[in-house]
């Protein structure tokens, strides 16, 4: 149960429940910005006479970009405090929004998502810190995965949504909705209060605040136990680059279908963070590890050989990696965060950025000219997961110490 006692700061306007929601909110702006016009990518790529790899790169440089943003201002977060740098991020989220509703050509619409995307990258940095400054104990590990639960709500409504404003306005709606939340999101910040004080503020210069990602960097552990749960990330990202097409052009679903489908494999994203949380001192961090590690297996397998039989079957095939990727990332960021005393903005940056650079990667391979994407991301899965566990046998050769595990 979390309660205004379970914070270490505590928050006059907020309280520890309000903070917790903010944050939440925070975290499902990523999601909405993507899947909230999946529904709309091959009637963009009509609009602007654009190949399917230009309209993808609409998700892949928001993607990227998003992990630069959470690597710029992370840091500086370190030393201007929390507060100042989300005000910035929201900001430059909302105007940038409205930019994209506006866009004239697939490539502006590139380059605003990309401001876009810098300004998501400095809500998302702030927030995971804002969790290590005001949480401790299990109390934090449960409020990681109730954020993460929370924020995958997002995925699950978005694509229904988006379907939905597609019958009455253009794909240029969704953007309109997403100004309209940038801007209640922005106004509900102004009751947020700073979680870092001035004396654990970082003291350096301000280009001396991003040489501690190299500091942080340094700790083979923290980098070690980043890069294997990192590399589940590509092939979920890999699924949202390409299932639009897949239902849409390969199983000849309508949009709203669609929708259906993507918003059920999102539900049972939901199951991953509460799996972790009902888990939680029951197995042991390398028991849950490893069931993380068989499942994605059994969704590899699964893709590459009943996947392409029918929409039903693409949904149960794939289903292992999205519960499985759910409830690693809660799982892994309260270990990585365990790692380091200071310089919490640039661990959580790192943490972010990393996962986000292997979800890039993973849209971009999605969306290669594979002769079947159902196949091409069974592909992806499998050689993420053996990368995978090749790490992780490494890290327990090597005994590199890694403290949680």
């Amino acid at each position: 149960m979390l309660t205004e006692n379970a914070s270490k700061i505590q928050q006059k306007y907020l309280g520890a429940k309000g903070l917790i929601v903010l944050i939440a909110v925070m975290n499902m702006f990523v999601p909405l910005s993507i899947d909230l016009y999946l529904p709309a990518l091959p009637t963009i790529g009509i609009e602007f006479a654009a190949t399917p790899l230009m309209v993808n790169l609409t998700l892949v440089s928001f993607f990227f970009f998003f992990a630069v943003g959470i690597l710029l201002f992370g840091p500086v977060s370190d030393k201007y405090g929390r507060r100042k740098i989300l005000l910035l991020g929201i900001v430059l989220y909302t105007l940038a929004s409205g930019l994209c509703a506006f866009a004239g050509s697939i490539y502006s619409l590139i380059a605003y998502r990309i401001v876009q995307a810098l300004g998501a990258g400095g809500m998302v940095a702030v927030s995971m810190a804002v969790v290590k400054d005001a949480f401790y104990g299990t109390t934090k590990n449960r409020v990681l995965a109730l954020v993460q639960a929370m924020a995958v709500i997002a995925p699950m409504v978005a694509p229904v949504i988006g379907a939905f404003l597609l019958q009455f306005v253009s794909w240029r709606g969704t953007f309109v909705v997403l100004i309209a939340a940038g801007a209640v999101n922005l106004a509900a910040s102004f009751f947020f209060e700073e979680t870092l004080p001035e004396s654990e503020r970082y003291k350096g210069s301000f280009w001396s605040t991003f040489g501690r990602l190299a500091v942080v960097g340094k700790n083979v552990g923290f980098t070690g136990v980043l890069t294997v749960f990192s590399l589940l990330a590509a092939p979920y990202m890999a699924y949202v680059a390409v299932s639009s097409y897949v239902y849409v052009q390969y199983f000849g679903l309508s949009e709203q279908v669609y929708s259906y489908f993507f918003a059920a494999n999102s539900f049972f994203a939901v199951v991953g963070p509460f799996l972790y949380m009902k888990l939680i001192g029951i197995v042991s961090p390398r028991q849950f590890t490893y069931g993380c590690f068989i499942f994605t297996v059994v969704s590899a397998a699964a893709l590459l050989t009943v996947g392409s039989i029918s929409p039903w079957w693409f949904l149960i095939a794939f289903l292992p990696v999205t519960i499985m990727e759910s409830a690693a990332r809660p799982f892994s960021t309260a270990i990585l965060l365990d790692q380091q005393k200071t310089d919490i903005g640039s661990a959580s940056s790192l943490i972010n950025a990393v996962n986000t650079v292997f979800g890039s990667l993973g849209m971009m391979l999605g969306a290669l000219n594979w002769s079947n994407f159902i196949e091409g991301l069974g592909i992806i899965t499998a050689v993420c997961v053996t990368l995978a566990i090749a790490g992780w046998l490494a890290l327990l050769h090597f005994k590199i110490r890694v403290e949680g595990l």
